[in-house]
């Protein structure tokens, strides 16, 4: 196991955060690099805390499905999400996001989840939402460490120390500068003037779909 031992200035980490793809549907991508000197950081668990704003969400039955290949590993708090609520009826969402090493680097790690934009309110002016996501919390978990208490604090965590035991673990909390500020997803919005063409819009389109399936079961149905 490594030793990780803090000697006169504190080792930080470098925590990089983008969002992938355009539209609602996005990636997460989590890229860190510890910043220990003199030595690698295989013997450490690295997670990133992340709260998501209520604009944007994890799908859990897609986490799911991602976990049981073997593709992430995340623990969502709350786990039971309402994957239809607009962005003005949700609420937070924790995601605490284990990161696998970094093959061609031996102090990097690095995880991707997909996240979901929700829908906003129509809004006066601009035709996009913006969802402001924050730098993460980076937690680390090393064997056999001996931890400066000006550097490393203990949090309290919940979670084991990977997505495959469940004893638990002592999440230490690291210090650590953001490659950028913050990530923006910009999501698209109606806007209120429009709201009168929209509803006669979709008034029109419901009384002919419902016009042809009424047709379509005159035409073809069996009636006894």
């Amino acid at each position: 196991c490594v030793i990780l031992d803090a000697q006169g200035a504190c080792p930080d980490a470098t925590v990089t955060q983008e969002l992938l793809k355009e539209g609602f549907h996005k990636d997460l991508l989590v890229k860190v690099e510890l910043g220990v000197v003199g030595e690698d950081a295989g013997g450490c668990t690295v997670a990133a805390r992340t709260r998501l704003p209520r604009g944007i969400y994890v799908d859990p039955y897609e986490m799911a499905s991602l976990q049981q290949h073997n593709l992430t590993k995340a623990v969502l708090i709350p786990d039971v999400i309402d994957v239809e609520a607009p962005e003005y009826l949700a609420t937070d969402l924790l995601v605490l996001l284990y990161m696998e090493p970094d093959l061609q680097c031996s102090r990097c790690f690095r995880a991707a989840v997909p996240v979901h934009g929700r829908y906003h309110r129509p809004a006066e002016e601009r035709e996009e939402a913006l969802v402001v996501l924050k730098s993460p919390e980076l937690l680390v978990c090393c064997c056999d460490h001996r931890l400066s208490a000006e550097c490393w604090k203990p949090v309290e965590v919940e979670a084991p120390c990977s997505g495959k035991n469940n004893g638990p673990c002592g999440w230490y909390s690291l210090t650590h500068k953001p490659a950028y500020g913050e990530s923006i997803l910009q999501v698209p919005v109606g806007l209120r003037q429009h709201s009168s063409l929209v509803c006669v819009v979709t008034l029109l389109a419901t009384m002919l779909c419902s016009s042809l399936i009424l047709t379509a079961v005159c035409k073809y149905g069996h009636f006894s």
